[in-house]
């Protein structure tokens, strides 16, 4: 009798499996869901976009896909069903709706670093998005860049070229790193690196690697160590507008200060709501700008025409000054054709972010298919830049193919700052930080390769091994 209860209850077992896992590859849909695969139960098919590649094309995870079942497609990542498109069309009109049919949307290893498991209303839409690409803008903007912000980033990585010769090797990607998270503190917080005690690049570079990891919370673990040190960045920021909310004679004019003058002024500026966004604006001067200045690195190495003519454009700049010592001019930086094209193509191939997240609020139709409620959808940015029908041999570094771009063109087809009314803010800073670190280094130093390492995506780039170089003053 005993065997017989046992096959029963390992028939129900295995029927109740084979409906779930059934439900679990098709899933419901009052349309028609896109074409894909929902991979494996649980895990769907993270492992394959996990699973790191050596180009600067897509990913194979996304180009496979795209491949073979279009520019949209459907799966499952670290649990979550996922819409990922490439097409334009859908894209564009997607990047409209944000407060409407979708919304901001992180992966569950963000989620709990950036406001949906605390203050969301950093990612909000309407009135209190306006008032952050505000503040951003006033402290990150054309205006500030050209008034004062300018002088001061070209100031800054003078110091910090400095620092580098001085050093038997560098590893760019880290270095950098560490130069534009420490600026971006200066600017927003006063925070001085050489003074504190506590290493806030060093604590990012843990959070970094953590969010790129299996949300496993466990002592040990990369996704541990990860919430361990945002905790601490946390409490460290809560202390600073603590002191200045008590002592009002501490305040620089800052970022910060910004931030906690408004807190009496608005109602959605709470001390959570400051920290986490301090947080995420250190977060982005740590990540945005340095993987594209160590693939620079590389790609002018490879390239000496384009390193020759990026030189040519810098000493005629100082050429035409009355004064070569004086600082970098707005006027200067406009006119660095030349750069401004190796900014443009260095950024295209980059791919730093390799598209924009967000979640369905309600079912949306494109193109006779439906997007269902509560999905996350991945529009897949980096595929315009990767495209052969706009940018003729695409994996090729060549700035001068946009000499002959006309200007609606880039902007349909070169997104790596977002786009629709979350295009990012820093968008004009990180150029500006770009093409004055070119002009820095072109001009007063010199380098030689110590380990050029290799190329990585997992989608986000990174350089297995680093790329090491020595960097020596242009006068000695």
């Amino acid at each position: 009798m005993w065997s017989v209860v046992g096959l029963c209850l390992l028939a129900l077992l295995v029927t109740y499996t084979t409906q779930w896992i059934i439900k679990w590859r098709n899933p419901n849909c009052k349309g028609v869901l896109p074409p894909g695969s929902m991979g494996l139960p649980l895990i769907g098919e993270t492992l394959n976009l996990i699973i790191p590649s050596y180009s600067l094309d897509l990913h194979p995870f996304i180009k496979k896909r795209l491949q073979k079942y279009g520019l949209i497609f459907r799966t499952s990542l670290a649990g979550r069903p996922v819409i990922i498109s490439a097409d334009r069309e859908i894209n564009n009109y997607l990047l409209q709706q944000e407060g409407k049919l979708l919304e901001v949307w992180y992966m569950d290893t963000f989620s709990k670093i950036f406001g949906q498991d605390g203050d969301s209303r950093v990612t909000a839409a309407g009135t209190v998005h306006k008032y952050l690409r505000h503040i951003f803008l006033e402290h990150f903007g054309a205006e500030i860049l050209k008034e004062k912000l300018l002088t001061q980033i070209e100031a800054f990585i003078n110091k910090t070229l400095g620092s580098w010769s001085s050093q038997e090797s560098v590893e760019v990607k880290h270095a950098a790193s560490v130069m534009t998270l420490n600026f971006g503190a200066e600017h927003m917080i006063g925070y001085n690196a050489e003074n504190s005690s506590g290493n806030l690049s060093k604590k990012y570079a843990s959070v970094i690697e953590g969010l790129m990891s299996f949300p496993i919370n466990f002592p040990g673990t990369a996704y541990y160590n990860c919430l361990k040190e945002h905790k601490k960045i946390i409490t460290m920021l809560k202390d600073m507008v603590k002191e200045r909310r008590a002592s009002p004679e501490t305040r620089r004019g800052d970022f910060l200060d910004h931030l906690i003058i408004d807190m009496e002024k608005e109602e959605f500026v709470t001390e959570d709501f400051a920290v986490q966004l301090v947080f995420g604006g250190l977060f982005a001067n740590y990540e945005a700008i340095s993987p594209v200045l160590a693939l620079a690195f590389s790609l002018l190495l490879k390239h000496p025409l384009v390193l020759q003519e990026l030189t040519a454009e810098h000493e005629a700049i100082l050429n035409n000054r009355e004064h070569p010592d004086s600082p970098l001019t707005w006027d200067e930086y406009k006119s660095m054709t030349f750069t401004l094209q190796v900014v443009n193509e260095t950024l295209r191939l980059a791919n730093v972010a390799p598209g924009l997240l967000r979640r369905a609020l309600t079912d949306i139709p494109v193109k006779g298919l439906t997007i269902p409620a509560g999905w996350t959808i991945m529009l897949v940015t980096s595929a315009f830049h990767m495209s052969p029908v706009t940018f003729k041999d695409p994996l090729e570094f060549n700035p001068w193919r946009w000499k002959d771009l006309e200007s609606h063109v880039i902007s349909k087809n070169l997104m790596p700052f977002g786009g629709g009314t979350r295009q990012c803010a820093g968008s004009e800073y990180s150029r500006a930080f770009l093409a004055t670190f070119l002009h820095v280094l072109v001009t007063k130093c010199r380098w030689s390769l110590i380990n050029e390492g290799f190329i990585t995506r997992n989608p986000m780039l990174g350089f297995g091994n680093g790329i090491h170089i020595k960097l020596f003053d242009k006068k000695i």
